[in-house]
């Protein structure tokens, strides 16, 4: 590499030509057309009423969903991921009882679709009228009863159903996270007389969580939008408002367009999120963190601004010594060839040389 230049040669004038790819210039043209043609087309067609879109995107009746959406997803993953806590354990653990009750517990909420969890659980006074404590196997609720239609409303009735439904698909990736810690090290940590919480919380959770992350941010940005299943309670999360509106006004492409964007904000912020997180946990795996967007953005304008020296109509290492002139020589006269060589070690003493495939 020269050090005028900053470009690989090999020995003997010989320099390294990148290799073309022309099917990749092919196809980034083709998807380049194709997202400017879709560009386009959102700017040109009226028909998406992009006025509209911005009537309704702030308004107050959108934001209170929003708000309500999101009280869903944090209350649910939260209740969702601590009970699949408990099962994965209880999965993990060696007494057949608490293996079974977790199995069978996964079993039927993966089996039973979400929807159907969220009416029984809205039902679920026509089975029980009234709920409470008292002798067991017995009605008598002589501690404390309820009437079970008012105390589980629609908003309870999705809780309980996002919920449960959360905590077991939560269950299989803490397990599965868990497992992937390497026995050695929990044999190694035993060795040393350490106790099993201190194990636990110290070495294996820690390890696991490079696996549990990228899953479990996955099923909450799946717990976001599966929150537009409430809607069959009639409760007024995002998607339910805005068919409200668009069954009242019928612009129902805009107001789709709202849930949608709104959803995606949301589905940005936690990508945001996982990546930051993803990269936390990996300190203690990888040499050398991956560099953040703002990095790369700083290093890919660092690189373009080095190459806006690159001229290379202006020679520079091997073209430099090779019209180098010696003291007291004429214009234009070349050197002999002893002190060429001494001029380009000279002007290349940043970079040492090096081969690079050269073959005769």
């Amino acid at each position: 590499m020269t050090a005028a230049t900053g470009r690989p040669e090999f020995e003997h004038g010989l320099k390294v030509v990148p290799v073309k790819h022309w099917g990749r210039w092919v196809l980034s043209a083709v998807v380049a057309f194709v997202i400017l043609q879709f560009l386009w087309s959102l700017a040109s067609n009226e028909k998406w009423q992009w006025d509209v879109f911005a009537e309704y995107f702030f308004a107050p009746s959108v934001l209170q969903s929003l708000v309500l959406t999101l009280q869903l997803t944090v209350i649910s993953g939260v209740i969702g991921f601590a009970l699949g806590a408990v099962l994965a354990v209880f999965r993990l653990s060696k007494s057949p009882l608490l293996n079974a009750a977790a199995w069978w517990y996964i079993w039927f909420f993966r089996s039973v679709p979400l929807v159907v969890q969220i009416l029984v659980w809205y039902n679920l006074g026509y089975l029980y009228p009234t709920l409470g404590l008292g002798t067991p196997f017995t009605t008598d609720f002589w501690l404390v009863e309820f009437p079970t239609t008012t105390m589980i409303s629609a908003f309870a009735a999705a809780t309980i159903g996002l919920s449960l439904h959360q905590a077991a698909y939560s269950a299989e990736i803490i397990r599965a996270g868990i497992l992937s810690v390497d026995q050695g090290q929990l044999e190694a940590a035993a060795s040393l007389g350490l106790p099993r919480r201190i194990r636990f919380f110290r070495i294996t959770l820690p390890q696991a969580a490079r696996a549990i992350v990228p899953n479990a941010f996955n099923e909450i940005i799946g717990l976001v939008k599966g929150t537009s299943v409430v809607f069959i309670v009639a409760l007024p999360e995002l998607f339910y408002t805005v068919q409200v509106i668009y069954n009242r006004n019928q612009r129902v492409i805009p107001l789709l367009l709202v849930a949608v964007v709104w959803y995606a904000i949301i589905t940005t912020v936690l990508s945001v999120a996982q990546y930051y997180v993803e990269r936390r946990f990996a300190r203690g795996a990888v040499r050398e963190l991956p560099p953040t967007p703002i990095q790369r953005s700083r290093q890919w304008i660092s690189e373009q601004w080095s190459r806006l020296g690159d001229n290379p109509s202006q020679g520079g290492g091997a073209d430099a010594a090779a019209h180098a002139t010696t003291p007291g020589a004429p214009p234009g006269e070349r050197a002999p060839e002893s002190e060429r060589a001494d001029a380009a070690s000279v002007l290349d003493t940043t970079t040492p040389p090096t081969k690079i495939g050269a073959t005769r």
